[in-house]
């Protein structure tokens, strides 16, 4: 995998979750993301050779420049990279993490009740497979 891309890993069967993975992928204007579900064998070989237990991961996790970033930091960490007025909302970085995650956590402890959940993991349209590993 080429250094120029980050990979975004997620939970493949939650619908909120595919939703915001398409919204990355529409504002992905430098092509700059790759996309794997937590379910995958790369996602957790990633999480495992970071020491992490991918049954225990439950959030959005960046994977860039060799390291894991999860939640919020994550999330701010893509904005970044998307088109528009997105990267300013980076500046939010200097927010303590546990502060800025009590929503996150929230949203995450209730995402399959509010928004409900696939039996399998997302099949992408062929104009995006290539995102997708």
């Amino acid at each position: 995998m080429p250094e120029k891309y980050s990979i975004v890993l997620f939970d493949g069967v939650c619908n909120y979750c595919n939703t915001k993975v398409n919204f990355i992928i529409r504002h992905d204007n430098k092509d700059h993301f790759r996309f794997t579900p937590l379910q995958s064998a790369l996602a957790k070989k990633i999480l495992t050779d970071h020491g992490l237990d991918p049954e225990q991961m439950n959030s959005f996790v960046l994977y860039e420049n060799d390291k894991c970033f999860f939640k919020t930091t994550a999330i701010l960490r893509m904005a970044k990279h998307l088109g528009g007025l997105y990267p300013l909302l980076y500046a939010l970085i200097i927010i303590p993490a546990p502060i800025r995650d009590i929503y996150y956590n929230i949203i995450a402890k209730n995402r399959y009740k509010w928004w409900g959940k696939k039996e399998s993991c997302m099949v992408p349209t062929p104009e995006v497979r290539k995102k997708f590993l």
